[in-house]
């Protein structure tokens, strides 16, 4: 169990007691509105439908917030914009929240973020056109791939996968100490002679614009189930969607155990038979300065309207405290800890 770990469940077995009657009121005070910037991702995202949906809900609700969204590249560009103060809030992968509270690359330093709640999983798509050459993982050496945009957390976990297969030209970081189990089993790297494929900075749009038109022989994406820009492209062109549950094990053995076996059901995006693949966690991210009471009204709206925030970005998820405490390395929030604490003992 990580430090971080322990000190949430301290916090989490903590009881109500006088803290609850400190709580009482809170919604209710008076005084100016307070105003967080939330960097959420590129506009038609699911990250951005979050952030317009939780904005909307913040504004109904009575609580003395306002959440401006912020369009951006979406993971690591927020997680910066976070750490340079030019917004309060965030979304981003688990995995590279982690990399930024541990100093990983592409972070030079451990950057003092902490998390509010882990709010849903992002489901990993490896897409290629139905007729096309590539029907493994190995198959992309030396072919043209949409990455992911430049800062989202698609291009971290595309790069990982492509490195445990040998295709990668980056070199690999030295494996953080997440895990002291026996090491998992890894899939068998392509030749050391095998080319790297040839990585695309793509965001979502560009890379279905790119698959469609044959620029590129594979896209990555990293979202919920199903993305509306891959149903649409699926209606009009025959796909194949890539299993790469075998990669899990090694990615959680190497990085975090952010990463989880997932799968993409039969019946989405056309599929006849469900297809495994790597799931990573969505966090709600926050600076450490933002005050408590605003933290605790705004996990208030999260938990009511859950159902409303979610529809938009994942089918059939759910939000629950124990899976929205679960948030790794990375701390939780003073304001996070007190709002689990008064509502859920």
């Amino acid at each position: 169990m990580t430090s971080a770990e322990v000190t949430r469940r301290q916090a989490m077995g903590a009881g109500l007691g006088a803290l609850a009657g400190a709580l009482a009121g809170c919604s209710g005070a008076s005084g100016p509105v307070r105003r967080l910037r939330l960097a959420t991702g590129p506009e038609g995202g699911p990250y951005n439908a979050f952030g317009q949906a939780l904005a909307q809900a913040v504004a109904a609700s009575g609580h003395r917030i306002e959440i401006v969204p912020v369009s951006t590249a979406a993971s690591v560009n927020n997680l910066r914009k976070l750490d340079d103060g030019s917004v309060e809030l965030a979304l981003a992968m688990a995995d590279a929240a982690e990399d930024a509270v541990l100093g990983r690359e592409p972070f030079p330093r451990p950057t003092p973020v902490t998390a509010l709640a882990r709010v849903y999983v992002n489901y990993t798509h490896l897409v290629v056109a139905a007729d096309g050459p590539v029907r493994s993982v190995k198959d992309l050496a030396g072919r043209p791939v949409a990455a992911g945009a430049a800062g989202s957390g698609v291009q971290v976990v595309t790069e990982r996968v492509l490195r445990a297969a040998g295709l990668s030209g980056a070199p690999a970081p030295a494996p953080a100490p997440v895990s002291t189990s026996a090491p998992t089993s890894t899939p068998a790297p392509t030749s050391a002679l095998a080319p790297a494929a040839d990585e695309r900075p793509l965001g979502l749009a560009a890379s279905v614009s790119a698959l469609r038109e044959g620029s590129v022989d594979a896209l990555f994406w990293s979202g919920g189930v199903p993305t509306p820009a891959l149903a649409a492209l699926a209606r009009e062109l025959p796909l194949r969607f890539l299993p790469l549950d075998d990669y899990v094990g090694p990615l959680r053995e190497r990085y975090a155990p952010v990463y989880t076996a997932v799968t993409l059901p039969a019946g989405v995006y056309g599929l006849t038979e469900p297809v495994g693949t790597i799931g990573v966690g969505n966090y709600l991210m926050a600076r450490a300065d933002v005050p408590q009471d605003a933290v605790r009204d705004l996990l208030r709206v999260v938990f009511d309207r859950w159902r409303d925030l979610l529809r938009e970005v994942t089918a059939g998820a759910r939000l629950e405290p124990r899976f929205a405490i679960s948030t790794g390395e990375v701390p939780l929030h003073p304001g996070a800890v007190a709002h689990y604490r008064s509502v859920y003992g």
